[in-house]
């Protein structure tokens, strides 16, 4: 398999699956940064995923997935010895796509207004509204080690990839004790450290 991604973007999510997986895969690079988007090898990311963005998993039979949350699910299910994922059709299944949804629409999402240029009273609102959806996940992460209980699984490493970005954007966890814990308890793993030294970004 080849992930498509870029340095600290949302594709960072599936890039810790796949070292969290054991899964065998190479990587490869998309410039965001210009039009067209290009891959590291000079091949124009639309091309492989017309829509444009990363993440995109390219599997062995060259089929192309896309959209993290779907890439992590498939990635889990592939080995589910590694329990990165509840067994399809039980109710823990349907509480993993819970949060990944929660944190696609209300977390990821919500970061956007921070990352473009605007005022600081468009950027404190969004920061606003995006500490509003952090006391949801302080709330449920103050009883449990991770999102679904004792075991890390792809809603955490989702969780972690766009709470990473709260020091890109010079803001501060430091209102959440959890989910500090949190992300100091996830970096530590061996899946996090892989893939943040793939991309560029221990520090």
């Amino acid at each position: 398999m080849k992930l498509y991604y870029s340095p600290g973007a949302c594709s960072l999510s599936p890039h810790i699956v796949l070292h969290a997986a054991g899964l065998p895969f190479s990587v490869e690079k998309v410039n965001l940064r210009v039009q067209p988007h290009m891959t590291a090898g000079g091949v124009e990311f639309s091309s492989i995923n017309p829509k444009g963005y990363v993440p995109a998993l390219q599997l062995d039979d060259g089929t192309v997935l896309s959209e993290g949350v779907a890439i992590v699910q498939y990635l889990a299910d592939q080995v589910p010895e590694r329990k990165l994922a509840p067994a399809n059709g039980t109710l823990a299944r349907y509480r993993l796509q819970e949060w990944l949804n929660y944190i696609a629409t209300e977390v990821h999402k919500s970061f956007s207004p921070l990352f473009y240029p605007g005022s600081d009273e468009v950027k404190n609102a969004a920061w606003d509204k995006l500490t509003a959806r952090f006391a949801i996940v302080e709330a449920q992460l103050a009883s449990s080690p991770y999102l679904l209980g004792e075991d890390f699984s792809v809603a955490d490493a989702y969780l972690f990839t766009c709470l990473n970005w709260v020091h890109m954007v010079h803001r501060s966890l430091a209102d959440f004790p959890a989910i500090s814990a949190f992300m100091q308890r996830v970096q530590a793993l061996p899946a996090v450290q892989a893939a943040l030294q793939d991309e560029g970004l221990l520090r």
